[in-house]
């Protein structure tokens, strides 16, 4: 097809640069993660000295449930705004960013316990540092998830979101989505297959 018929065609259009940057992020953050995990699983077993996964890894129930489930809250907002429904709007979006809040309180009294009572900091071991840095990378990016959230969630309140903001939203929510897809592999390999392989 030639751009002269593309352009003559009415229903084509040039696709969202926003989303298409957003994707683009995803593929390099992706990337990015590989290569922790990698080095994770690579370096599994190598500590000379504890602790151990074993022995201070706990499954995180209700951190995994808290972030899983912010992605059908987060989901159920778009629906709500695109409704016209602006409370039911601030609810399930503010559910999100309660659910995602919590996420970040676990792990930071999860790292509190580790470094405080198990003693274990980044320098303890291989499994210190790679733990760290792995779970590390991922709250950070929630912590980001959150601000943009935040950024949202106010604008909102304050009347300042209007209909081709919603484009944002969704390009938020896709990354909300990644967050928590990550999250389901970090939970894989440092919850599963670091305490019971």
């Amino acid at each position: 097809m030639s751009t002269a018929e593309l352009t003559a065609d009415p229903d084509w259009k040039l696709p969202s640069i926003r989303k298409m940057g957003m994707i683009l992020l995803i593929l390099t953050e992706s990337a990015l993660f590989t290569i922790f995990v990698v080095a994770y699983i690579f370096y599994k077993g190598r500590s000379l000295n504890g602790p151990f996964p074993q022995t201070v890894l706990e499954f995180p129930w209700l951190a995994s449930f808290a972030l899983f489930g912010s992605s059908f809250t987060i989901t159920v907002a778009e629906k709500m705004i695109h409704r016209g429904n602006r409370f039911g709007f601030h609810l399930w979006w503010g559910i999100t960013m309660a659910m995602g809040a919590y996420f970040v309180y676990f792990t930071a009294t999860e790292w509190y316990h580790l470094i405080y009572v198990d003693h274990l900091t980044i320098s303890t071991n291989v499994f210190g540092t790679t733990f760290y840095s792995l779970v590390g990378l991922h709250v950070s990016h929630v912590l980001v998830g959150l601000l943009m959230l935040s950024i949202i969630f106010i604008s909102s309140l304050r009347g300042k979101l209007k209909p081709d903001h919603y484009e944002h939203m969704e390009i938020l929510s896709w990354y909300w989505h990644f967050v928590d897809a990550i999250w389901a592999v970090v939970v894989s390999v440092v919850y599963i297959y670091s305490v019971y392989f």
